[in-house]
């Protein structure tokens, strides 16, 4: 786990040797030539936003792009538990049960929205 002022694409060509996928889903922050090859030689399709400078940028299937929303979702309601924002436990243990014990708030929480009657 890179420290919490680094970018997490400084592991991504870990994350993609051992990712069994059809797509590898990424922001405009993994955008470079040297991931895309190497998620394409994996046999995935590259998802990812293109950085603006780039001259002739790849295409953006954004249908699929857009199911990313979900996850950035998910951290966002974790991040609503302070305890595990902040990371007030001092173990590793215990900060692991406690993002446990949130995302199975959150999970339960799923269930109580009212539907829209349509």
């Amino acid at each position: 786990m890179p420290p919490g002022q680094r970018h997490e694409a400084i592991k991504a060509e870990e994350l993609v040797a051992v990712a069994q996928a059809a797509s590898f889903i990424g922001d405009t922050g993994y955008d470079s030539n040297k991931l895309r090859q190497a998620i394409e030689a994996k046999g995935m399709t590259a998802v990812i936003h293109a950085k603006p400078e780039r001259k002739d940028p790849p295409p953006l299937d954004r249908q699929l792009y857009a199911t990313r929303y979900l996850v950035e979702r998910f951290f966002h309601h974790l991040k609503r538990f302070r305890g595990v924002a902040t990371r007030y436990d001092k173990t590793a243990r215990n900060y692991l049960a406690m993002v446990h014990l949130a995302c199975a708030r959150i999970w339960l929480d799923q269930g109580t929205r009212p539907t829209s009657a349509a």
